[in-house]
């Protein structure tokens, strides 16, 4: 009689292969098991079980510890790239399918802005979108790009318009726009009239910022740091139309993004290129990694620029290079 061959081995998750890439996309989102397992609504067992078994599955070590974090390692980095467009699609797919369905007849539209974009930027391209959309109930969210960011993770807002310095692996920024740093003073200060001016001429007098958590500020004290060029602050202030009004008075002098500059600011104030030592500034759009936009979405987006995002899948969101 002839031997029986051994049963194949079976792993009992592979009838259903969305659960281990679910709880692996978790857990690298949110750098914990116990985190993935709320957010999932099962045990930590289970998840740790999934990760187990499809490390074995594929014969790669996909996370590992770094302090109280786990991390993906560069294998588990590849994964997570591809697995997660898979999840947020099929995880998406009742909603997605109901605003495909609904179309742009209705529904809703929440963007998170700075309020430099908010008051500099989207004024024409939000007419418009208003115009062609009137039924669409749009959001503008005043919040910096950081806090958008966590707005966008957390599925609060559907877009990020603003300005980015370091994107996050978990996001794709697509910049459309760019604007020139200028030093801000008052028409008949010393700087506006000197024939050449210097980064130490610029730190005698009192800046007047954002606040610091605000890229501006990053940016401005980066640049005295790195030049070993001691500096001043004279006031930190939000809004740039404030920071203007300051600067007019003769508070102090500010280095600001072209991005805030109207035709009425020449009567009041004198600008000087500065590019020659601080960074110019990019603004665009910033989306979730993986995750389909809404018909809501693309159409705002279309406006900024069209086809921004069309090589990330066949619907007009995608992929974005800085």
């Amino acid at each position: 009689m002839a031997a029986k061959s051994p049963p194949a081995l079976r792993f009992p998750y592979k009838s259903d292969r969305l659960k281990p890439l679910r709880a692996f996309c978790q857990t690298t989102r949110l750098g914990s098991v116990s985190r993935a397992a709320e957010a999932l609504y099962v045990s930590q067992p289970a998840i740790s079980l999934q990760l187990q078994a499809l490390e074995r599955e594929l014969g790669v070590k996909l996370l590992e510890r770094s302090g109280r974090r786990l991390v993906p390692t560069r294998a588990g980095e590849v994964l997570y790239d591809l697995a997660l467009p898979l999840v947020e699609g099929i995880d998406g797919l009742p909603a997605a399918f109901r605003r495909e369905v609904g179309g742009l007849d209705a529904g809703a539209l929440t963007i998170a802005a700075n309020s430099a974009t908010i008051l500099y930027l989207l004024p024409k391209i939000v007419e418009l979108f208003r115009r062609q959309h009137p039924d669409v109930r749009l959001t503008l969210h005043d919040a910096i790009t950081a806090d958008g960011n966590d707005l966008l993770r957390s599925d609060t807002v559907d877009l990020v318009v603003g300005s980015m310095v370091d994107v996050p692996p978990d996001l794709d920024y697509a910049p459309v726009y760019r604007f020139e740093p200028v030093l801000l003073t008052p028409p008949d200060h010393a700087l506006a009239r000197a024939r050449r001016i210097t980064l130490e001429e610029i730190a005698r007098y009192g800046l007047i910022l954002p606040p610091k958590r605000h890229v501006t500020y990053r940016l401005v004290d980066q640049v005295f740091q790195q030049a070993r060029v001691p500096y001043t602050i004279a006031l930190e202030v939000g809004g740039w139309e404030v920071i203007k009004q300051y600067v007019a008075m003769g508070m102090g002098i500010s280095i600001a993004s072209a991005i805030c500059l109207e035709a009425g600011d020449a009567t009041r104030l004198a600008t000087r290129p500065v590019s020659e030592w601080f960074p110019a500034r990019s603004y665009g759009v910033v989306v979730r990694k993986g995750k389909l936009l809404s018909p809501q979405a693309r159409a705002f987006v279309e406006l900024i620029r069209p086809d921004l995002f069309a090589r990330r899948d066949g619907s007009g969101s995608g992929h974005s290079e800085r």
